[in-house]
């Protein structure tokens, strides 16, 4: 007899206006609870995923207590369950997760169940929003040049990717070259509501990229996570999270005539900066939110991470449902999330007498304040006003050298060198622009800044204005509907005479995927010593990230973007200078190609039309000629290749029996590595380029692999080998068993070798010897990722004993089986006498369930000492991950079992 759903009470039926219905939901207003009236619009979608999702297991009704009274909760810190909607991936982080796919596959098979049973079990939308090197730019023919030299680098990813696509229900992959995921995810992808099976409920996406946040603009719930709990979201599992605090924003008023949505969201990031918002939701209300367009909603969206917060969320209202049509939403559907979301109190209708929510705190912002300004030299959130601009740049030649300092000496300042260009004579000096790009899901997906763009390109060109040949131009869309657009407004040409060519659909000069610069030019900055500026769109400029030449990296919109093209340097005063001399030998002013809100909102209209994102979707999944011309095996099981480094098969599932392995204890086990405070994911996780001396590099040189072809840590995630090979690699780690020496090294502790730590694993493994790690403080701070957890899992890692740990990466230990324990309240590896020349056992019970979240353990060492930690399983779930040797194992085994 199948059990009753704790909510059942309130599941009702949704009637359609005309008659009829379009499914049943699981009402919060049928709670009766006055609380819920006051509760921000982002926690109510918390609260209605578990309701939905209650089981008494993963998510209780204790957890559903807890977010209805969030007013008291939320302070305190309480953990809850949830369970989102649907999960977003990309390229690098699809693959290792379809790698997972893959073996939990091949062990099905080998314990003599369907293995075709292993699908996602919540909906897996894949972009393959590949990285677009522009490695040529201002040609008619980038675009498919650009994209010949990606598919050359990563044939071999995009083709597993592709196998994936057909071995796997509920997984879309979407093919490259199709656009940027976010933008996609915006456009395309994002249900607002789900109807699954005859229930309604609404979307909410967590997505393995930190810019998932963009889709909050349409009224969905999503934020970016790291690989394991994407997965374990993906196969069903609850991710836990602190029950955040909601910062109320309110905006009112209407941007001033000229004012851009990116002049807008960097003035929001520098408010919410200074505000202190990281851990929390921001939640967009106000009488202002109808002069926003959804497109300039996303782009505040967008930039949670860089102003720290969670999510940047805008509930849905009249303008969320308008764009949704636009973009070629049916009507039917567009009616069916209207009527759920009124229904379930989630829509938000700005021309009836609002309930005064309950907010964390408040902020507010009149939109007529906000001025044109840029970002920078250094920081997203370092906001400069145009016309201080001149001034500001000034200041940071003169600064000491730090994130508003360059330190040139007065003297140096107008220093001009002189350099020549393709045989003419040319000159840079500090301030020059040499890269200016029009690139990053965060304006690429806003019609008013890309067509005002060409708005300002075109008033250039009829002026006679030109861009100097050696400034690094490029337009990089994030999807196919801008160039539809482009193309209806008759602007494009406008850009490509200014050489603002497209180079390619994804992500590029933002991820530092600029290209080379001219030969002559990179020589005339580095030999010189200039300070040469980047003018870009994006939404990142930290130093060294968008290229290692440009020392200067300002965001600014589009529009902006060309006009710094056309002045070729930031060393202006746009209301006091001209910006160049016009065809009749006129000079040239910002304000004579500068476009008014007017304009620009009259070529949207006539240029931005439902058809074009019809189009553009409909062709997206069949997709293009280099993707379709892959051959890959049609087997659902796949056939791994011994000899391939990029995708190879992990041992997760080795020797896996239908038996959970049931808890293990640790037995003499050897210190790996003793750490101290701050031991950040980039510190373990294996990232960025391969180190020619490094074990991984040894691995593929083994294997015949060039040193120039190594490629980076991210393109090979898909290998364990290589990957376990990189894990603890960081050229900056300390290990307090160097005694002061920093590097990737630590001592083989029975010989006193000093060995890379993946060698001195591999000797400890051989030899039949656990391994553990000392730590201090905060454990796996840093952006969550999968590989922090897995790469220890690897190398033998059978618990970690640390002072505190991020929520996360705590919780991606449990993940893998490694047993994260923590040292009673002010006691540590150095109050306790431990060098990590001991030997340390640690003695758990045999069942599972004479374990309880939170108890302590006894750690003795093989010198006599012994002291009291406290075992951080959290939760029930966390231990049955543990009886079973990890999450993976555990889904397996349940999926089995509910076969049978």
């Amino acid at each position: 007899m199948a059990t009753r759903h704790a909510y059942e009470c309130i599941l009702k039926t949704l009637e359609k206006p005309g008659g009829g219905q379009f499914g049943k939901y699981y009402s919060l207003p049928d709670l009766n609870d006055p609380r819920i009236d006051k509760l921000p619009y982002s926690i109510r979608i918390l609260l209605e995923s578990a309701i939905r999702n209650c089981d008494d297991f993963q998510v209780t009704t204790k957890d559903v207590e807890k977010i209805v009274d969030w007013q008291n909760t939320a302070p305190k810190q309480v953990e809850i369950p949830f369970k989102p909607a649907r999960v977003l991936l990309q390229d690098f982080t699809g693959v290792p997760a379809v790698v997972d796919l893959a073996c939990m596959r091949d062990a099905m098979n080998n314990l003599g169940s369907d293995s075709n049973k292993i699908n996602p079990l919540v909906p897996v939308d894949l972009v393959i929003d590949h990285s677009v090197q522009v490695d040529v730019a201002r040609s008619e023919n980038a675009v498919q040049a650009n994209m010949d030299l990606e598919f050359q680098r990563n044939k071999e990813r995009f083709g597993f990717l592709k196998w994936g696509s057909n071995a796997f229900q509920n997984m879309l992959v979407v093919p490259p070259g199709s656009g940027i995921v976010h933008q996609v995810n915006l456009e395309y992808l994002g249900r607002v509501v789900f109807d699954k099976d005859g229930i309604l409920y609404p979307d909410s996406v967590v997505g393995t990229d930190s810019h998932t946040t963009m889709i909050d603009g349409l009224g969905v719930a999503g934020w970016g996570v790291g690989g394991i709990e994407a997965e374990a979201a993906m196969l069903g599992q609850p991710m836990s999270m602190v029950l955040p605090g909601v910062v109320g924003f309110k905006l009112t008023g209407k941007l001033k005539s000229g004012v851009t949505a990116t002049d807008l969201v960097l003035t929001v990031t520098q408010m919410l900066r200074k505000h202190g918002v990281v851990g929390k939701f921001v939640e967009f209300y106000g009488e202002g939110m109808s002069e926003l367009s959804l497109a300039d909603r996303a782009t505040i969206a967008n930039m949670s991470p860089e102003y720290g917060a969670t999510m940047g969320f805008f509930p849905v209202d009249h303008v969320t449902l308008q764009y949704l049509k636009l973009t070629g939403r049916s009507d039917d559907t567009v009616s069916m999330i209207e009527s759920y979301l009124r229904a379930n109190k989630m829509f938000i209708d700005y021309s009836q007498p609002q309930t005064e929510r309950v907010y964390s705190s408040s902020l507010e912002l009149n939109l007529e304040d906000v001025e044109p300004c840029v970002s920078g030299p250094k920081r997203p959130h370092d906001r400069v006003t145009l016309k201080e601009m001149k001034v500001d740049w000034h200041a940071c030649l003169d600064s000491k050298v730090g994130f508003k300092g360059f330190a040139i000496p007065k003297e140096s300042q107008n220093k001009v060198v002189e350099f020549s260009y393709d045989g003419t004579p040319a000159q840079i000096k500090h301030g020059d622009v040499v890269i200016a790009a029009i690139t990053s899901c965060t304006n690429t997906s806003n019609p008013s800044v890309m067509l005002g763009a060409a708005l300002v390109a075109k008033k250039a060109c009829d002026l006679g204005l030109e861009v100097k040949p050696w400034i690094k131009t490029s337009l990089a869309p994030g999807s196919g509907v801008v160039t539809k657009y482009l193309l209806q407004s008759g602007l494009q040409k406008y850009l490509n005479l200014l050489g603002f060519h497209i180079v390619g659909y994804g992500c590029t000069t933002c991820i530092g995927n600029s290209g080379d610069l001219n030969e002559m030019v990179a020589s005339a900055i580095s030999e010189n010593d200039i300070v040469a500026a980047a003018v870009l769109s994006g939404n990142r400029n930290f130093e060294g990230r968008v290229h290692p030449l440009t020392r200067a990296n300002y965001l600014a919109s589009p529009p902006l973007v060309v006009a710094y093209a056309l002045a070729g340097t930031v060393d202006i005063d746009f209301e006091t200078e001209p910006i160049g001399t016009g065809k009749d030998g006129k000079k040239i002013f910002f304000r004579d190609i500068w476009p008014s809100s007017e304009e620009v909102a009259d070529v949207v209209q006539s240029s931005v039309l439902p058809d074009m994102f019809r189009a553009t979707y409909e062709a997206i999944t069949k997709g293009n000629p280099m993707w379709n011309q892959l051959s890959v095996p049609t087997s659902t099981m796949y056939t791994w290749d011994q000899s391939s480094t990029y995708i190879h098969e992990p041992p997760y599932f080795k020797g896996m029996t239908m038996a959970p392995p049931g808890p293990h204890g640790v037995k003499e086990a050897y210190c790996l590595l003793n750490f101290g405070d701050s031991i950040t994911t980039d510190h373990i996780s294996p990232a960025g380029s391969i180190h020619k001396d490094s074990p991984a590099a040894k691995y593929l040189m083994e294997r015949g692999v060039d040193r120039r072809d190594f490629n980076s840590y991210g393109s090979r995630r898909g290998n364990d080998e290589v990957m376990a090979r990189g894990t603890f690699a960081n050229i900056r780690l300390v290990n307090k068993l160097l005694k002061g020496e920093v590097g990737p090294k630590t001592i083989h502790i029975p010989t006193g070798e000093k060995l890379s730590v993946f060698d001195a694993a591999m000797r400890y493994k051989s030899t039949g010897h656990d391994t553990i790690i000392l730590a201090g403080a905060e454990y796996g701070s840093g952006s969550s990722r999968d590989w922090a957890a897995k790469g220890p899992m690897l190398l033998g890692v059978k618990a970690v004993i640390a002072k505190s740990f991020e929520r996360i990466h705590r919780s991606n230990l449990v993940g893998m089986g490694i047993i994260p324990l923590c040292f009673k309240h002010g006691e540590d590896a150095e109050t306790l006498g431990l060098t990590g020349h001991e030997r340390f056992s640690i003695d758990l019970p045999s069942s599972v369930s004479e374990i309880r979240p939170g108890q302590d353990a006894t750690v003795v060492t093989d010198n006599g000492k012994s002291f009291a930690c406290t075992i951080r399983f959290d939760t029930e779930v966390e231990l049955a991950y543990f009886d079973h040797g990890g999450i993976l194992p555990y889904v397996i085994r349940n999926l089995i079992n509910a076969k049978h």
